[in-house]
């Protein structure tokens, strides 16, 4: 694969992978998987989650995909890269932007402030129904989230752990 070919492959799957992202926050961890994501969702004073276990799965599922890429396809281990990049992103700006488990700022302006505000938006309900934000790269306008999460509440879907 040239340089061209292997950026567009890293760019696509980084995109790819928000999109997974929000599929597997909304249906799965959101869903059916909540057991392992409701510590995530609760005040906690440890180092760990159990929701940390969804890292753990995608990691050993990224080696897996490294590995078979390194044996038979040059694609899919630039696949996996993409995967991996996504991943030291997702660290970056969710657990430590957003829930400040290793980083102690607070962005006050720009596209920062928006990740953390609609993220924290996400977070404003109490349990796994309903909910606004299952992304984590590309946030929507908080004016926007917190109008869809008063209808929520005026709908009876959800209750709110903070007010908006």
């Amino acid at each position: 694969m040239n340089a061209i070919e292997i950026i567009l492959v890293l760019v696509a799957t980084v995109m790819g992978m928000e999109l997974f992202a929000w599929a597997v926050h909304k249906y799965i961890m959101h869903g059916w998987g909540w057991g392992w994501h409701r510590d995530h969702h609760e005040p906690h004073t440890g180092l760990l989650e159990r929701n940390d276990l969804y890292a753990a799965v995608f990691s050993v599922m990224a080696t897996a995909l490294f590995t078979a890429g390194a044996l038979w396809s040059p694609l899919l281990w630039w696949i996996s890269m993409g995967i991996t990049v996504y991943g030291l992103i997702y660290a970056f700006v969710h657990d430590g932007l957003v829930h400040q488990r290793f980083m102690h700022w607070v962005p006050r302006k720009g596209y920062a402030k928006r990740l953390v505000q609609a993220h924290k938006l996400h977070h404003a309900t109490v349990g796994k129904e309903g909910g606004v934000s299952f992304g984590f790269l590309f946030a929507a306008d908080p004016a926007k989230l917190k109008a869809q999460l008063r209808q929520q509440v005026a709908d009876k879907r959800v209750e709110l752990r903070t007010p908006v």
